[in-house]
C-alpha cells in the first residue's frame, strides 16, 4: 500500500510510492567489471519542499550472501512537474555528476530516466552515459540500469529487486496502534 504523509508537497504525490527504506540484491555485470551479486540500500525521504532526497549505497555479496566489500554509492534529488516529467541529480561515489531526465508512465508507478549531462572528475572511469527504469511491482521497488563508456555500447550492467524496509519509528507507530485487549499468544488474533 503506498501511502502518502500529510506534510509531502503537493508535486511529489506522483513519487509518493518511491518513499522509504528499500533493501534487498540484484546482479552487477559490466566488461572490465567482475560479474557479482550486490546487496542494496535506498532511501527516498522528503522535508516537505518540492523534492525527494535520494541515497543508496550498494555492496559486493559473497556466495553465502556476506557483505564483501562496497560496490557504488550514489545521491541526488529527484523532482517531478505537472507533466510528470521527472528530473533527476545524482553524485556517484566514483567521481560521476548526472543528470537525468525522463517521465512517469501515465497509470502506472514506472520511471523512465536517460541521462541529459555527466560530468566527470579526472579520477573517474570513463561513462559517457545511462538509462534506468524505476518500478513500483506488487509493493516492491525494481529497477534496470544501463551505461555506456566510449569503449561499451550502452547496455544494462546493475539490476536488483528491493523490498520496503521497516523502520523503528514505523514499528513504534504501528505497537502503539495495537488494541489494549490483544491476546498474549497472538493465535487468537488469526480466529
Amino acid at each position: 500500500m503506498i501511502e502518502i504523509p500529510s506534510d509531502l508537497h503537493k508535486d511529489l504525490v506522483p513519487l509518493a510510492f518511491l518513499l522509504g527504506s528499500w533493501a534487498g540484491a540484484g546482479v552487477h555485470d559490466f566488461p572490465g567489471s567482475e560479474k557479482c551479486n550486490f546487496g542494496q540500500e535506498v532511501t527516498f525521504t522528503h522535508d516537505g519542499r518540492d523534492f525527494l532526497e535520494y541515497r543508496s549505497h550498494t555492496w559486493v555479496l559473497d556466495n553465502d550472501g556476506n557483505k564483501v566489500s562496497p560496490l557504488e554509492s550514489e545521491s541526488g534529488f529527484w523532482r517531478i512537474d505537472a507533466d510528470r516529467k521527472v528530473e533527476v541529480t545524482m553524485t556517484r561515489d566514483d567521481g560521476v555528476i548526472e543528470i537525468w531526465y525522463g517521465e512517469l508512465a501515465d497509470k502506472k508507478p514506472q520511471i523512465d530516466l536517460v541521462t541529459d549531462a555527466v560530468a566527470r572528475t579526472a579520477a573517474s572511469r570513463p561513462y559517457t552515459g545511462g538509462k534506468r527504469l524505476y518500478g513500483y511491482v506488487k509493493s516492491d521497488l525494481m529497477w534496470v540500469g544501463e551505461k555506456q563508456t566510449p569503449e561499451v555500447e550502452l547496455r544494462p550492467y546493475m539490476s536488483a529487486h528491493l523490498k520496503k524496509a521497516v523502520t523503528p519509528e514505523e514499528v513504534e507507530r504501528w505497537a502503539k496502534a495495537l488494541p489494549d485487549d490483544m491476546p498474549d499468544d497472538g493465535i487468537a488474533f488469526f480466529k
